[in-house]
Parts: structure tokens; C-alpha cells; sequence
């Protein structure tokens, strides 16, 4: 594991700086936020960065494709610093942006395993600093009765009160993960899990361009128990494309219903999503077939046409007591179509636990165990085998498919209020559904400060 940042990091005077003073700033922000917390707020500034360094050591693979994770031993880097600022309009209403600083890649350029092992990596990366605005929204909130309720101030929140009963509409850019498929104990690289298909709903293929945001609208209804919430968003204008079509000729809507309950006295809810993804989108078998003809390798760039691929979820978290919380995901998805914006996966299962320190006697740490099995069509084994590439898998031969199995745990210790330093380490069994490749084991490094 690495324990400082990596010289290229530290050569960028400027983002160096930056990140010092969020440190800096982090530090110092811990009492001073909670007594922000209870006051109405017209104008609200937070921040945040993120450190994570991930060590694969060497492992067997007999053979490797473009979009293999490279069996040789290695070692990368993510770093990322968000500005989080929102602006009260008039009642209800306010504008939030987020302009972020990102620098790295993922391990082998963020390709070779449907489950990658870092949420903190995209799908493009850079060794210099660059600069994007990932979030620039409108959420107008609409009372749908007289009670009241507590908000504290936090990122793309502004504290006070908000109505306990409301509609929630949002319009603009932000990522669909913000509003569908959230989950208390597994949904944030920043402070839990680190994989994929443990923060996500493996199979639920939302829309997002390779940074893992869009443009759409959302409605969110809530009251009492219940929510009902519904979206549309622009899928990219390819899939796994690093743009966005603005048009919504590509597009996806999805709903998701929650229903929050108390089991023993514990707090937990349960949400259903289903969504449909539409565009143009290639089928496996016709791109096999394709390339049975030709005599090349099949590629589902070479078949697309209009249709639609559609899957659903099941999330599931609840509170086991004051200390312990236990999570569980399942998905599928449509399994004759090729992934358009997430990743590989037609069917996911995922779940695990997590643990505050004061179950040990060590407030302010925490610790969490995952695991996810992942899996593909018979199509998608097909287009793989015969040599064809993917958003992040393609071995170039899947002569002993088999699911992909993932264990995570992490460990995070809270140096101040606002910055956390921890360890995390996976094993993932038949990366991108491979027999002959592997085990790989992954172990990490991150460093989390907020303000």
C-alpha cells in the first residue's frame, strides 16, 4: 500500500494547495458545523476530497485481452476535490453546483472486472489535474402538508427545515445514484464499500456518461412510510460514451417505490426500481453472427439499432441494532442487449454488514464485510467467447465462463470529525466471469476528508 500521494500528484502545485487547505479546513470545520446545522441557511459551502491507492499483486492468467485486468503486479492512484455550493432561490428552491479537480486511473484503465474494485475511478482518467463540473441542478421542494422537520447542512443541502410530507423535484445535471438505488450502508466510495457491484445495483444499467453523471429530471413523492419516486435521463450518445445526448434520443426512465418500516424497534426500508433504457443499442447475437459471416471479431458497434433494454432491482438495508447494519441488493436486466452506460452485469446479488466502532469500544471507527455475485447472459458468454470487447470486460476468449464473486471489508478510523484515513481489500474470484483467470486480490488505501 501507499501512504503519501504519488510525486506526479505533488508536482501540481495548484491542486496540492487546494487539497492542503481542504485538509486544513476539514480539520478546523467539525464544531463549527454543528452549530450551523440548526440555523436556515441562504448559502451553503462544503467540500471534499479523496485519496485511494490499490495494490494488485501478481496473479495467473494464461492469457489476456484488451479489456483484461493485466496479471502483473501494480499499483494507481484516484484523487478528487469537490466543491459543493447551493443558493436558496425563493421558497423551496434552491441551485446547486459542484465543480470537482480529479486526477488518476483505476487499475489497468479501469477495465477487467464487471464488479472493478474502485467506485472512486472512472471510466477516463489523467495523470495531470483536470477540472469538471459534475453537478449543476435545480431542486424545488413542494410542501404536501403542515409538518415540519430538521435538515442539517451537508453537501447539496441546505439546512433548516423542510416539509415531512413533499414532492421533491430535481432538473439539471447530477448522477441518477443521487436520487435511485441510495442505501445507508453501501452506496458511498468516499466513507463504505469500494466495488462496483456493492455500492450499485450490479445489473441496473443507469444512465451516465464515463464520469458517471447526466442530465435529466426527477420527481420524488414522500409521505408517511412511502416514497414514489421517477426519472428520465439522457443515456450517453453512445454507449460508454464521454458525452451525453442532450436530444434524449438515447434515454432511460426508471421508477423506484421505497416503503421505510421498523423491525424490533430498528429502522430500515425496502425499495423496488424498475427501468428501461432506450436507444441505439447492439444485440450479442447479431454481432456474433455478424462476425461468423465476416470472419472478424464480433462488435455490438457494428449491429446497433433502436430497442430497449430493461431490468429491475431489489435494495434492501436494515438497522440490526445501534451499532450493526445489514444491507442487500438483487438485479437483473435485460440479457440479449449489450451494457449501455454501468457495466457487464445481467444478474447481481450483493449484501453485507456494517459496524460502528463503539461495538468494539472505538467510537468514531468503522468497519464493513461485502460480498457480490455477479453474472452474464448466455448471449453476452457467447459475444465474449467469440473475442467481442465490452464496456469493461473482454478477455479476447471465454473458453470456462463462470460467475464473478466478490468479498470486500473495510476498516476507517476518524482521525478528526471531518477526516478519516482506512484500509480495504478484496478478492474477486473469475474476474469478468473468467475460470482461467485469477483469483485477484486488491488491497487499498484511502484518505477521506469533508468540510
Amino acid at each position: 500500500m501507499i501512504s503519501r500521494l504519488p510525486s506526479s500528484f505533488a508536482a501540481s502545485c495548484p491542486v496540492v494547495r487546494a487539497i492542503a487547505a481542504a485538509l486544513c479546513a476539514a480539520v478546523l470545520a467539525g464544531g463549527a458545523r454543528a452549530e450551523a446545522q440548526a440555523k436556515a441557511e441562504d448559502w451553503s459551502v462544503h467540500g471534499q476530497f479523496t485519496f485511494v491507492s490499490q495494490h494488485q499483486p501478481a496473479f495467473v492468467a494464461p492469457y489476456s485481452g484488451d479489456n483484461s485486468l493485466q496479471p502483473s503486479r501494480a499499483t494507481k492512484e484516484t484523487a478528487d476535490l469537490t466543491l459543493y455550493v447551493g443558493r436558496r432561490l425563493w421558497q423551496g428552491a434552491a441551485l446547486y453546483i459542484n465543480p470537482e479537480v480529479d486526477q488518476g486511473f483505476g487499475l489497468s484503465g479501469t477495465l477487467g472486472a464487471a464488479g472493478f474494485p474502485s467506485g472512486e475511478a472512472y471510466k477516463v482518467g489523467s495523470n495531470a489535474p483536470y477540472t469538471r463540473l459534475n453537478r449543476l441542478f435545480l431542486r424545488q421542494v413542494i410542501a404536501l402538508g403542515t409538518e415540519t422537520e430538521a435538515v442539517a447542512s451537508s453537501a447539496n443541502m441546505l439546512g433548516g427545515l423542510q416539509p415531512a410530507d413533499r414532492l421533491t423535484l430535481s432538473v439539471g445535471k447530477f448522477s441518477v445514484g443521487d436520487v435511485f438505488d441510495t442505501n445507508g450502508y453501501a452506496h458511498d466510495p468516499r466513507a463504505d464499500f469500494l466495488n462496483w457491484s456493492i455500492i450499485e445495483a450490479g445489473a441496473f444499467d443507469y444512465a451516465a456518461d464515463a464520469w458517471g453523471f447526466t442530465r435529466g429530471f426527477s420527481a420524488d413523492w414522500q409521505t408517511g412510510d412511502w416514497s414514489l419516486r421517477g426519472g428520465l435521463f439522457a443515456l450517453s450518445d453512445v454507449p460508454n460514451s464521454i458525452r451525453i445526448d442532450t436530444s434524449f434520443q438515447q434515454r432511460s426512465w426508471m421508477l423506484e417505490a421505497e416503503h421505510r418500516h421498523q423491525i424490533g424497534g430498528q429502522p430500515g426500508s425496502a425499495r423496488l426500481l424498475g427501468f428501461v433504457n432506450r436507444g441505439r443499442i447492439g444485440r450479442y447475437d447479431d454481432a456474433v453472427a455478424l462476425a461468423a459471416g465476416t470472419g472478424g471479431v464480433p462488435d455490438t458497434a457494428a449491429v446497433r439499432q433502436r430497442g430497449s433494454k430493461a431490468g429491475w432491482a431489489l435494495n434492501v438495508e436494515q438497522a440490526l441494532n445501534a451499532d450493526v447494519g445489514a444491507f442487500l441488493r438483487l438485479s437483473a436486466s435485460t440479457g440479449d442487449f449489450e451494457a449501455y452506460d454501468f457495466t457487464e452485469i445481467n444478474r447481481s446479488v450483493s449484501g453485507g454488514l456494517a459496524l460502528k466502532g463503539s461495538l468494539w469500544g472505538t467510537p468514531g471507527h468503522g468497519a464493513g464485510v461485502g460480498v457480490a455475485v455477479n453474472d452474464i447472459s448466455g448471449a453476452a458468454r457467447r459475444y465474449f467467447a467469440a473475442g467481442g470487447l465490452g464496456i469493461l470486460i473482454g478477455d479476447g476468449q471465454l473458453p470456462h465462463p463462470g460467475p464473478e464473486q466478490i468479498l470486500e471489508a473495510f476498516y476507517t478510523v476518524a482521525l478528526t470529525p471531518s477526516l478519516r484515513v482506512g484500509g480495504d481489500v478484496q478478492h474477486i474470484v473469475n474476474p469478468a466471469y473468467n475460470r482461467d483467470r485469477g483469483p485477484v486480490s486488491v488491497y487499498g488505501l484511502r484518505l477521506h476528508a469533508e468540510f
